[in-house]
């Protein structure tokens, strides 16, 4: 089953005011913090899709250097 409501911004307004306080306070809190949680979601995604990235040269001396250091352990 599926319902559908037009309400539109201005009568969500209005429904907000008729709430207590209490719970405009609880609703500022939670779309603050849904809010911040987008902005960090899309500022990884940004870091990700940015970040700097190694040519196969260099993955392979990152290899070879981890390899002479885990044989430098065991002897």
């Amino acid at each position: 089953m599926e319902l559908t409501v037009n309400v539109d911004y201005e009568q969500i307004l209005g429904l907000i005011y008729q709430l207590p306080k209490k719970e405009i306070e609880k609703l500022t809190i939670t779309l603050q913090s849904e809010i911040l949680s987008k902005k960090s979601t899309k500022s990884i995604q940004e870091l990700i899709l940015n970040a700097p990235t190694w040519s196969d040269p260099e993955f392979d001396n990152y290899q070879k250097a981890r390899n002479h250091i885990e044989k430098s352990r065991i002897a």
